[in-house]
């Protein structure tokens, strides 16, 4: 039980020791001196939202201030290694509220060991779970530095959702963990925010996760995220590519942007070229330019999913569309891509002329334009070009052949 004149005598001696008066203590906190006077005479305690702050000023714990004393100088806690288990629990109370959800299947919420989500599906004769983890790489140390906290969130969670719609999946439930060096609740807060919404942006649930702060192990300051989600889809709909044929045709749908590749040699260039980062492109900066979160392609093809029009996806990541479109194509085939109908972004042309950098790179580092691809029937092709073009822009760049390479280009991408 605490003892609120403990507390109060606890906080004066400290506030003493370190010459401060009532008034000072007071607006290093943003409180009223008032506050600061009923903690000492034990009126009232210190509002559970301030006790960090509080014990940051005063240099001690939480666990302290709620004692009431010193811990023993000798003596190991949990607190003295960085971890402050009474802050953690209320962060915990604020990720609660951003894993609220009118998900029936979402059976428990924050505070068991783990999630329950139920996976009958009535329509489903043979379902067949979808997996997958994710993190947004390089892009969310240039995050956090430029103030993008929740705009990485979406990044992550959008390149998820795009990696098992590639299957013809329907996203369900989202994992996510978050590993810090120290826990800052408006940062932890934003970083759940940003994933929760970024799930209901892509008709799932956050159903759970881990925060694991790491005191010895990560910087202060330093965040690293990743996430697992599950997806659904029924056995006989999955779409693995085997279905792709000679003749079919090959549509891009455009990117926005960088997505979440290529943010090392991004890095890169912006330490040899400082300067760039408030070039303006298209009417934004570069560091406007090359954050715009992941484009997510979940709503934009989800209705085709039922209408048997479309044989193969692939979601161009790291490796460009070579190296991700040839995951889909069969043995004896290969996507006959014409480079000279690839619509590439300014923000790509800005990148290559600034760095030099070859042609081959570029296709193999980016997306250049090219965010995902659809392999449809040429009878098709129109009607799958209308639906997507609703959402995005969406066009032919290639057809398959027969061949062994899976994928060849052919002409020269215009960077003019």
């Amino acid at each position: 039980m605490l003892n609120s004149t403990k507390i109060g005598n606890f906080i004066m001696a400290k506030r003493k020791t370190l010459g401060l008066t009532q008034q000072q203590l007071a607006d290093k906190l943003n409180v009223s001196f008032q506050a600061v006077s009923k903690w000492e005479n034990g009126t009232t305690y210190p509002n559970i939202e301030i006790l960090r702050d509080l014990a940051i000023v005063l240099e001690v714990s939480v666990d302290e201030i709620l004692a009431g004393s010193d811990k023993d100088v000798d003596g190991l806690s949990y607190s003295k290694a960085g971890i402050d288990i009474t802050y953690t629990d209320t962060i915990k109370k604020e990720m609660a509220k951003h894993l609220e959800t009118k998900d029936p299947r979402v059976l428990n919420g924050l505070g068991p060991f783990a999630s329950l989500y139920d996976i009958n599906f009535p329509n489903i004769t043979n379902p067949v779970l979808v997996l997958k983890s994710e993190e947004p790489g390089s892009k969310q140390k240039l995050a956090m530095e430029y103030g993008y906290t929740e705009s990485i969130c979406h990044d992550m969670i959008n390149h998820l959702v795009n990696d098992i719609v590639v299957m013809g999946a329907k996203p369900l439930a989202v994992l996510d963990t978050i590993v810090c060096g120290n826990a800052e609740k408006d940062t932890i807060k934003a970083l759940v925010k940003g994933v929760s919404e970024a799930c209901q942006e892509n008709e799932c649930s956050l159903v759970g996760g881990e925060t694991s702060i790491q005191p010895l192990v990560v910087e202060s300051g330093v965040y690293v995220l990743t996430s697992s989600i599950a997806g659904i889809v029924e056995k006989s709909k999955v779409i693995d590519g085997s279905a792709i044929k000679d003749g079919d045709a090959v549509l891009a749908i455009a990117s926005n942007g960088l997505h979440t590749n290529g943010y090392s040699l991004v890095r890169l260039l912006m330490d040899k070229m400082p300067q760039i980062k408030l070039d303006k492109i298209d009417g934004l900066t570069f560091i406007e330019q090359i954050m715009k979160p992941h484009t997510p392609y979940y709503k934009s093809i989800k209705g085709l999913f039922d209408r048997n029009v479309i044989h193969g996806m692939a979601h161009i990541t790291g490796g460009g569309i070579e190296g991700n479109l040839c995951r889909v194509i069969p043995d004896g085939l290969y996507a006959k891509i014409d480079l000279s109908k690839v619509k590439v972004l300014n923000i790509f042309k800005y990148i290559r002329n600034n760095g030099n950098i070859s042609d081959e790179e570029m296709l193999r580092t980016f997306n250049c334009g090219v965010g995902f691809n659809l392999v449809v029937p040429q009878k098709y092709k129109a009607a799958v070009m209308k639906h997507v073009k609703q959402f995005y822009d969406c066009y032919e760049i290639g057809t398959i052949e027969t061949g062994g390479a899976k994928v060849k280009f052919e002409n020269r991408i215009n960077w003019l």
